[in-house]
C-alpha cells in the first residue's frame, strides 16, 4: 500500500513547490498598498524659484526614517536636511538646504506603508530650467530581490503553518477525538506548530533588510532589528511568538493528558480546550490583521474582526481538511477514521465555507471599491483567481460529500454485518470448545483403563490446534513472541487492505487528495494578494496621477496656477482631492475656482471650503478667501487679490461634516 501512497504524496509536495514558486517568483516585489498621490513641487515642473522644502502625499500614512525622502542635486548630493516630519494627515516633508542653484533635482523616496508593505519611487523637478543630472537613487524596487522573495516565502510558510496547526487541532477535538491518541495526527499538528514558529522568526529577522536596504547582508543587523521591535509589524510578530508559547501547551495537553482521561473527565476538559484553543487561534489571527491591510484604509474598526473571522474560517476549512487527508492515508489499521467523524467535518466545513463567504464578500468590496477594479488593477486580476480557486474546491468538497454520505450508509450496514458475524463466530468457537473438552474427557477415561496416563492425553491434546500450539510456545517462548508478531503484523495489513479495498473510502481519498491540491495553490495566491496594492488604493491613485497630470498642462497652457492637494479628514466620504485655479497668478486682481473630487475624479459638494494666502517671507496673511458655491464641487471668487509677488502659500480648509475637517496647503510662485 505504501508504493502507491507515497507517488501521490510526492505530487502533492511537488504541486505545492511548483505553484508557491511560480507566484512568489512571479510576483516581483510587493506593490504596496500606500501609493504617492501628490507632491510638491510636482513631477517634471520648472519652477523660478528654489523651494525651501519637499512634499509628498500619499494615500495613507506611512512610516518613514532619516534616508526615506532624500533629495538630490544635479550632481548628485544630497541637499535635504533632518528626518522627514509629518506636515498633515497623509502629507510629509523635508526641508532643504538654502541657496540651491538652478537645474534638475531628484526625489528619491522609500517609506513603509500603514498596512506594512515597503513602497518606494522617485521624480524630479528643475529651479530656473532642466539640466543634465548624475543623480543616482539606486534599486527604487521595496521589497524586491532576494531579501523580497525569502520574506513572501516566509510569509506563505507561516500561513501555511497556521493553518494546519489551528485546522488540525480543530478536526482532532471537534471531528475525531480518537486522533489524540494517533501518532500521524500529532506530527501532522506540531509540524504546523514548528512551520510558524520558525516562519515568525525567520520574518522578525528579514523584517529590517526588507523595509530597507533590501541587502542580504543586513539580515543579522542587530540595529535594524532593535529598529523593527518599535514598529507596528515587529510588536505583532513578537506577539505572535508569545501566542506560540500558549499554542505548545494546549497541544501538550491535547496529546497527552487528553487521552487518558475517562469519559467524564474528557468532556470536561474538550470545553476546557475548545475555550482556549479558540482564544489562543483568535489571537493568532489578530497578530496579522492588526499589522497588515485589515488595519488600515476603510472601516478598520470593522475590517480587523472580520479578518481574523476570515483566517479562523480558513484554517478550519482547508487545515481539518488537510488532517482528514493525514487520517485517511496513515492512520493506523486498528484507529481507522470514522465515518461519524468524516460527517461532523463535512458539516464544520460548509460553515467554515459560509463564513469564508460572507467576510470575503465585505473584503473584496473594501479593497476594490468599484466593479471595474476587477480587470483594471492587478489586485482584481489575482482575486478573480481567487474567487476561481475557491469555486473549484468548493465543488470538489461537494463530491467529498457525496463520498461521505455513502461512507456512513456503508459503515452502518457493516457494523450489522460485522455483529452478526462476530455472534456466528462467537457460537461456532463455543461448540469447538465443547466439543474438544469432551474429546479429552474421553480420551482420560481410555487412559485410565489402559493405563497409558498422561501421555495418552497429551496426544489427543496435541491433536487440538490450540493445545498444540500452547505445547510448542511452552518449549521455545523466543519463537511464539516472533510467531505473535507476524501474525498481529498479518491481521493489520489484512484490516488494511480490506479498508483500503473499500471503494467509498477510496473515492473519498481521492477527492480529498484532490481539495489538498487546489487549496496549496489557493494558499499561494492569498500570500501574493497580501502584498498586492488594493484596487481601490490604486484607481485612487491612477486618478490623482491623472490630476496632477492635467492640472500641470492646464498651468503650461494657459498661464494660469493650478494646485492638486489631497485630502483625508477621517470621516465618511473624507477622502478627495481640492484643486485650486488662480488666473492670471499674477500682482492685483485674480479669479480663482475651487473644484472638489472624489479619489476616482467624481466632483462632490461638502458642507464648506475656505481658502487662505500666506506670504511668510514678508509675514503677509492670513489673507481669507470665502468662495461661492457655483454647481456640484465648484466653488469660485472673483477679486481675489495678491498684493506682491512672492512665494506664497496656499492653504484650503475642507469640512466633510459638522466635526470632520483638514487644513492642506502648498507654496507656489504668484507675480
Amino acid at each position: 500500500m505504501m508504493r502507491t501512497i507515497t507517488p501521490r504524496l510526492r505530487t502533492l509536495v511537488l504541486l505545492f513547490l511548483a505553484v508557491t514558486g511560480a507566484l512568489l517568483a512571479g510576483a516581483g516585489p510587493a506593490s504596496a498598498h500606500a501609493a504617492l498621490t501628490g507632491s510638491d513641487p510636482s513631477q517634471g515642473v520648472v519652477v523660478t524659484k528654489a523651494p525651501d522644502q519637499v512634499s509628498l502625499t500619499f494615500s495613507e500614512n506611512v512610516s518613514m526614517n532619516n534616508d526615506s525622502i532624500r533629495v538630490l542635486d544635479p550632481q548628485g548630493k544630497r541637499v535635504d536636511l533632518a528626518k522627514p516630519d509629518n506636515l498633515s494627515g497623509t502629507t510629509y516633508g523635508v526641508q532643504l538646504k538654502s541657496g540651491l542653484g538652478k537645474g534638475t533635482y531628484t526625489v528619491a523616496w522609500q517609506v513603509v506603508s500603514a498596512d506594512s508593505h515597503p513602497v518606494a519611487g522617485a521624480f524630479t523637478f528643475s529651479v530656473g530650467a532642466p539640466s543634465r543630472t548624475v543623480a543616482s537613487v539606486g534599486d527604487q524596487e521595496a521589497g524586491g530581490g532576494v531579501v523580497g522573495w525569502l520574506y513572501g516565502f516566509g510569509r506563505y510558510m507561516s500561513y501555511a503553518g497556521y493553518i494546519v496547526l489551528v485546522g488540525g487541532a480543530a478536526f482532532v477535538l471537534a471531528c475525531w477525538q480518537r486522533g489524540s491518541g494517533v501518532r500521524a495526527m500529532q506530527r501532522l499538528v506540531v509540524g504546523g506548530w514548528l512551520t510558524l514558529t520558525a516562519a515568525t522568526l525567520w520574518l522578525l529577522l528579514l523584517r529590517g533588510s526588507y523595509t530597507t536596504s533590501g541587502s542580504v547582508g543586513d539580515i543579522f543587523d542587530l540595529n535594524l532589528l532593535g529598529q523593527v521591535l518599535q514598529t507596528k509589524p515587529g510588536a505583532a510578530l513578537v506577539s505572535r511568538l508569545l501566542l506560540l508559547a500558549a499554542a505548545a501547551l494546549f497541544i501538550a495537553v491535547l496529546f497527552g493528558a487528553y487521552d487518558k482521561r475517562e469519559d467524564e473527565e474528557k468532556r470536561d476538559l474538550t470545553f476546557g480546550l475548545a475555550v482556549g484553543g479558540t482564544v489562543v487561534a483568535a489571537g493568532l489571527a489578530a497578530s496579522w490583521a492588526m499589522a497588515e491591510h485589515a488595519s488600515t484604509g476603510l472601516q478598520p474598526g470593522i475590517a480587523m474582526p472580520v479578518d481574523v473571522i476570515h483566517l479562523l474560517a480558513v484554517a478550519t476549512w482547508l487545515g481539518g481538511l488537510t488532517a482528514l487527508l493525514v487520517a485517511l492515508y496513515r492512520a493506523p489499521a486498528d484507529t481507522p477514521v470514522e465515518s461519524a467523524a468524516v460527517q461532523r467535518f463535512s458539516q464544520v466545513a460548509f460553515g467554515s465555507v459560509l463564513a469564508l463567504v460572507a467576510t470575503g464578500i465585505y473584503q473584496s468590496w473594501r479593497q476594490l471599491g468599484s466593479w471595474s477594479a476587477f480587470t483594471d488593477t492587478a489586485y482584481g486580476e489575482l482575486l478573480l483567481v481567487k474567487i476561481g480557486l475557491v469555486a473549484l474546491l468548493v465543488g470538489i468538497a461537494s463530491i467529498s460529500r457525496r463520498w461521505t454520505g455513502r461512507l456512513a450508509a456503508a459503515g452502518v450496514t457493516e457494523t450489522v454485518e460485522d455483529t452478526v458475524e462476530a455472534e456466528a463466530a462467537e457460537e461456532a468457537e463455543t461448540k469447538e470448545t465443547v466439543k474438544a473438552s469432551a474429546a479429552t474427557k474421553e480420551a482420560s477415561g481410555k487412559a485410565a483403563k489402559s493405563g497409558t496416563g498422561v501421555s495418552a492425553v497429551s496426544a489427543v491434546s496435541g491433536g487440538n490446534g490450540v493445545s498444540g500450539k500452547a505445547t510448542a510456545t511452552d518449549e521455545d517462548p523466543g519463537r511464539a513472541a516472533q510467531l505473535a508478531r507476524q501474525q498481529s503484523a498479518m491481521e493489520t495489513a489484512r484490516q488494511k487492505r480490506l479498508r483500503d479495498a473499500d471503494p467509498h473510502r477510496f473515492g473519498l481519498r481521492r477527492s480529498v487528495l484532490a481539495e489538498a491540491g487546489v487549496a496549496v495553490a489557493l494558499l499561494a495566491v492569498t500570500t501574493v494578494l497580501t502584498q498586492t496594492e488594493p484596487g481601490r488604493t490604486e484607481q485612487d491613485a491612477k486618478a490623482a496621477t491623472a490630476a496632477a497630470s492635467s492640472s500641470s498642462a492646464s498651468s503650461s497652457s494657459s498661464g494660469a496656477l493650478t494646485l492638486d492637494m489631497s485630502f483625508d479628514t477621517g470621516g465618511k466620504d473624507g477622502k478627495g482631492v481640492v484643486r485650486v485655479d488662480l488666473d492670471p497668478a499674477t500682482v492685483g486682481s485674480n479669479e480663482m475656482h475651487v473644484y472638489v473630487q472624489r479619489p476616482n475624479g467624481r466632483a462632490f459638494d461638502i458642507p464648506e471650503v475656505k481658502v487662505a494666502f500666506t506670504l511668510d517671507a514678508k509675514k503677509l496673511g492670513p489673507i481669507p478667501v470665502n468662495p461661492d458655491h457655483i454647481t456640484t464641487g465648484h466653488w469660485s471668487a472673483n477679486g481675489v487679490q495678491i498684493p506682491i509677488a512672492g512665494d506664497w502659500k496656499v492653504s484650503v480648509t475642507v469640512r466633510t461634516s459638522d466635526i470632520d475637517q483638514v487644513t492642506v496647503s502648498k507654496s507656489a510662485q504668484i507675480g
